[in-house]
């Protein structure tokens, strides 16, 4: 499958469609928790005199919810590597917005007492379970049922969900605080979006149940019967990824740090730094990342096309040696207080961690080899949540609330960001690859250093 002829335009785009609108839902739960915790969970679930230690309380069972994913990457690479991917999308998909319904039927604080964050944090536990197994299994059937020519495109529309989950999510809670008074919001108001998800997920489910199967994984399955026919016994996928592939897991987890951590302090963390720090209406930073996640959302694609033409790693670096930079433009285009100023500040953030994130599917999935391939992917990218996306809020916020400022935050973003750029210089271009085979049994296809760059 060396070209998306092989696969009818109209094929694919179900694929694409499939993906794209349950990895948009998905996000869009785990977002929206994210939201909340900054805006009214930590004084509905987790009262405290400081508002700053509430929020921190708070975002400490969002960070739970991240502990979970690779919990989930393991399972689900597992099964999705020995069942097929289609099947574990599905279950994701009901898992997580079924977490994400119970959450806003749940009773506060006020009503039961420690029993409301108990429960919240099992919600959330799953939450993160269901999301550790969706981004692997999305990203690699489009990848798998793309070819190798436009891949870096088609793939990164399931990226796409991420900005179009939290654009879904801030445009709902916008809408909600312009109009709703406070007091409603924060009696009943922020139940609405998290009930909205039984809806989201019904339509996802039926879009999601009609797409085919990966053809490179039903090719792959057929060899391993085979092979299990003529009595060759095969380890379990993710025990394969730990022994022959632990280079590239490290690879796809230093990928994914800068991407990560900029993310959340973009997004969530500014949600913070706006209401809490700089004193200005939650509206004001909503908006921001409301606008900020439009241009988002339309833009990884036209990064994921760059990086079919000139290389995953050129555009990749793009991103973080321009995220490195832009961490310390950022929170004075911020303290402005100005909302068009923090406007476009969130945006062009926003811009150059699509650079990191557009390419990143097919990038992280021409990593490994099929029989392993959900199992490396969701390892190495959940890995990186536990130990970046997961971290970042919390450790924002205690910077914040030990030094006042914004520089130590600014210093460690681009730290981060310095880990991803130094990762993907290292690591070796995978542009052209064909999936179908083994890493071990073929060259990649050579690329001219002016179009993709070393090869590694």
């Amino acid at each position: 499958m060396s070209d998306t002829t092989t696969q009818p335009r109209g094929r694919i785009g179900r694929i694409v469609a499939a993906s794209l609108i349950g990895t948009t839902i998905e996000w869009y739960d785990f977002f929206l928790y994210g939201s909340a915790a900054a805006l009214v969970f930590n004084t509905l679930f987790f009262p405290s005199a400081d508002p700053l230690v509430g929020t921190l309380i708070a975002f400490v069972t969002y960070a739970i919810g991240f502990a979970a994913r690779p919990l989930g990457g393991i399972v689900f690479g597992h099964f999705g590597d020995k069942i097929g991917r289609k099947k574990l999308l599905v279950l994701s998909l009901l898992m997580m917005g079924g977490a994400t319904f119970a959450m806003g039927l749940l009773p506060t604080y006020e009503s039961i007492g420690v029993w409301a964050p108990i429960l919240l944090t099992v919600l959330r536990l799953v939450q993160g379970f269901a999301l550790g197994g969706e981004w692997g299994g999305a990203v690699l059937i489009v990848s798998e049922h793309g070819g190798d020519k436009h891949r870096g495109f088609w793939a990164s529309w399931p990226q796409a969900g991420a900005p179009g989950g939290n654009l879904l999510a801030t445009g709902v809670l916008s809408l909600l605080a312009a109009v709703q008074s406070d007091a409603a919001f924060q009696s009943w108001g922020w139940r609405i979006p998290f009930l909205l998800s039984g809806l989201l997920v019904m339509i996802g489910l039926w879009i999601r149940v009609s797409v085919s199967e990966s053809p490179v994984f039903l090719e792959a399955q057929a060899k391993a019967e085979a092979a299990a026919a003529a009595g060759v016994k095969e380890e379990a996928p993710v025990v394969e990824v730990f022994k022959r592939s632990w280079r590239e897991v490290l690879s796809a987890i230093g990928t994914r740090f800068g991407e990560n951590i900029s993310y959340y302090i973009l997004t969530s963390f500014l949600l913070v730094y706006v209401t809490v720090h700089l004193e200005l209406p939650k509206s004001t930073a909503l908006n921001a990342v409301l606008i900020g996640s439009a241009v988002h959302f339309v833009t990884i694609p036209l990064w994921g096309a760059l990086s079919d033409r000139i290389g995953r790693r050129p555009v990749t670096l793009i991103g973080s040696a321009g995220m490195a930079v832009w961490a310390f433009v950022f929170f004075g285009m911020v303290d402005s207080k100005s909302f068009v100023v923090i406007t476009l500040a969130v945006t062009a953030g926003l811009l150059l961690h699509g650079a990191m994130y557009g390419p990143q599917a097919a990038f992280i999935s021409e990593m490994f080899d099929t029989k392993v391939r959900y199992s490396g992917a969701s390892m190495g990218s959940q890995l990186a949540s536990i130990l970046a996306g997961a971290l970042a809020p919390i450790i924002a916020v205690e910077l914040l609330k030990d030094y006042g400022s914004s520089t130590p935050i600014s210093i460690y973003l681009c730290a981060a960001a310095v880990i991803t750029t130094i990762t993907v210089a290292v690591t070796r271009e995978t542009l052209g690859r064909d999936l179908t085979r083994n890493k071990q049994d073929e060259d990649l296809v050579p690329v001219p250093v002016s179009a993709g760059g070393d090869r590694g």
